[in-house]
């Protein structure tokens, strides 16, 4: 067997698309124009590069775009007053602080400051138990990615074994509310999981988030089963330059499951496909008004 691979980029290409229509409409019948804000503290060159490609893609959808760049000397004090001037600021309805932020601010006090309604990223508290009680709120991008492209491969997951790799609050906790909200039966597995290669061999869905390369063998996935690899892990090459691989080792995975994301070109385009979805969506609650279909 030869996996299907999910093109993360065609899909992420068809919501940015999705997003930009939504923005037109919104312009043209509500004279409303989401915005969305990105925080960066210090000089990290992958943050640097990633804020980049979120202003690029905001714009492109048709959204106001605004960067604010802090030192990395910057206080709590500081990044707190640029969270509420934010807050405050009615031109914009995403707030996004890039992570992770130097050890001089303390993150969860930013997250919380972060109006609920404008927390695109789903990381505040409020929205993370809304979350779990099955209630509206602002999801975690690369999470909601996943889900979508989950139920675009396979539909309807009612009844499904799944099995998530890795437990953090930034991905694989909100990533197994998401698939119980989808009638999963849902596993979340990690460092301390007995028989891991056991577990992972149950799921007819395997979400890998644990950011260890490769550490999921072939031989660890079921036959047939939908694998989606969250993990983005660079490794040295014989030549002494770097490659991307991911929590799961493709060319042996490929071989066995159903489908398969793969590294690069899977999950990692949706994040910022799903911010922009994010974004529309906290515009238009906040407006009091329905996302327009197209």
């Amino acid at each position: 067997m030869t996996a299907t691979i999910i093109d993360g980029k065609a899909f992420a290409a068809r919501v940015r698309e999705k997003a930009g229509k939504q923005v037109a409409i919104l312009k043209e019948k509500h004279d409303l124009t989401p915005g969305l804000a990105v925080v960066l503290v210090g000089e990290d060159p992958a943050s640097e590069v990633y804020v980049r490609n979120k202003g690029k893609a905001t714009i492109e959808a048709g959204m106001k775009s605004e960067e604010i760049h802090l030192e990395a000397t910057a206080t709590q004090e500081e990044v707190l007053a640029v969270v509420q001037r934010l807050n405050a600021d009615p031109t914009i309805h995403g707030i996004l602080v890039q992570l992770p932020l130097p050890k001089q601010v303390d993150e969860m006090a930013v997250l919380d400051a972060i109006d609920p309604m404008k927390d695109v990223d789903g990381f505040h508290v409020i929205n993370t138990g809304r979350q779990a009680v099955g209630l509206p709120s602002m999801v975690p991008c690369t999470p909601l990615g996943c889900l979508m492209m989950l139920k675009d491969t396979l539909g309807d997951l009612s009844g499904m074994n799944a099995v998530v790799v890795g437990r953090s609050n930034i991905v694989g906790k909100p990533m197994a509310s998401l698939l119980l909200s989808e009638n999963c039966t849902v596993t979340i597995a990690h460092s301390r999981t007995r028989d891991l290669p056991a577990v992972c061999q149950s799921a007819d869905i395997l979400v890998a988030a644990v950011g260890r390369p490769e550490m999921i063998r072939g031989d660890w996935v079921k036959p047939g089963a939908t694998v989606i690899d969250v993990g983005i892990n660079r490794i040295p090459k014989e030549d002494g330059k770097t490659r991307l691989v991911g929590d799961v080792s493709f060319t042996e995975a490929v071989e066995v499951a159903g489908a398969i994301t793969p590294v690069p070109g899977g999950v990692g385009p949706m994040t910022i496909a799903c911010l922009l979805a994010n974004t529309v969506t906290a515009a238009c609650r906040q407006a009091g008004i329905s996302e327009p279909e197209v």
